[in-house]
């Protein structure tokens, strides 16, 4: 089987909450997998835990990276690693023609060229606007290099480093956007954050970088708040949305039932809306949600004025 010599030390060994945590996959699920399909198989340690290899925890990553893409672990779980990448790797490249100016973007990641990469950035922002700048670059590139991780093309604290140049670009456009002026309409009051658990930040910025390129007057609470918390914020801030990021490594039922609990507690007139790729937001989500598609915001926060097209901000 495969190994990675550069996410992970060879001799590691993870808990099942580690591998949880690394590949997104819930133990629930990792269980059910190792009786079903033989794999993983993690030792025990002396008082009885799984422990999961290095070897086990990336071709994880590559079969969960797999399942966002739409193959069924009975098709793919028995394969070894460097054909899970080959996989991955087609998939990617039927759905995402190759770019030549995100390759660059991600060579320049790769080869830790952080200052040109940023660089780079700005000056296509400059050319783009932020609404196609997040849309055309940001969010295929982001994906480029998660794929690039999964696979085991970027170490763990590389990505790490590409966020950190992405927030930087991106925030600093984000406060230097001129607030827009619309008359005859009512600007959204617009609250950002993810939920408990949830760790993924540049999904939430992209979306506050729509939001505020739509005119909208946003606060972003950052990650990992607590519901009590989203639920006053909402109401100090006399805010019109919720919206929310969630990604694909959240658990399906600790988010609907977090997404019931936190529209229970918000003002009646506070909408909530939630984008990113976990299960929820496209199986059966909650009647109450509206699903947010990062290229249909400006839309989206149309319609939204549309509705309230003439109503004065409600008093909470």
């Amino acid at each position: 089987m495969d190994t990675d010599q550069h996410s992970m030390p060879a001799a590691a060994v993870y808990s099942i909450s580690d591998v949880e945590r690394d590949t997104g996959v819930a133990k629930e699920t990792l269980r059910v997998w190792e009786r079903r399909y033989a794999f993983p198989q993690p030792q025990r340690d002396i008082h009885g835990e799984r422990s999961y290899s290095t070897e086990q925890v990336q071709k994880l990553r590559m079969v969960k990276r797999l399942l966002d893409m739409g193959f069924r672990p009975g098709k793919i779980m028995q394969h070894s690693t460097s054909q899970l990448r080959e996989l991955a790797g087609a998939g990617m490249a039927a759905a995402q023609p190759a770019q030549p100016q995100l390759e660059h973007y991600l060579a320049l990641c790769r080869g830790h060229q952080m200052t040109e990469l940023g660089a780079a950035l700005r000056q296509a922002l400059a050319v783009l606007g932020l609404r196609n700048f997040t849309i055309d670059v940001i969010a295929p590139l982001t994906s480029l290099v998660g794929a690039a991780w999964a696979c085991g093309d970027l170490a763990i604290h590389e990505e790490h480093v590409y966020s950190e140049t992405i927030q930087t670009v991106m925030r600093h456009a984000i406060f230097s956007m001129p607030q827009k002026s619309l008359p005859s309409t009512r600007t959204p009051r617009i609250v950002l954050t993810t939920l408990p658990n949830e760790r993924h930040g540049l999904g939430l910025l992209m979306a506050e970088a729509l939001c505020v390129a739509a005119g909208a007057d946003c606060l972003s609470l950052g990650v990992e708040t607590p519901l009590t918390d989203i639920a006053a914020a909402a109401r100090v801030q006399r805010a019109d949305i919720v919206a929310l990021s969630v990604s694909g490594a959240s658990k399906e039922k600790q988010t609907r039932d977090s997404l019931r609990q936190l529209q229970a507690s918000l003002p009646l007139q506070v909408e909530l809306w939630a984008g990113g790729h976990s299960p929820v937001l496209y199986k059966r989500p909650p009647d109450f949600l509206h699903v947010l598609d990062l290229q249909q915001v400006e839309q989206t926060i149309d319609d939204w004025r549309r509705r309230h097209q003439g109503a004065l901000p409600a008093a909470h």
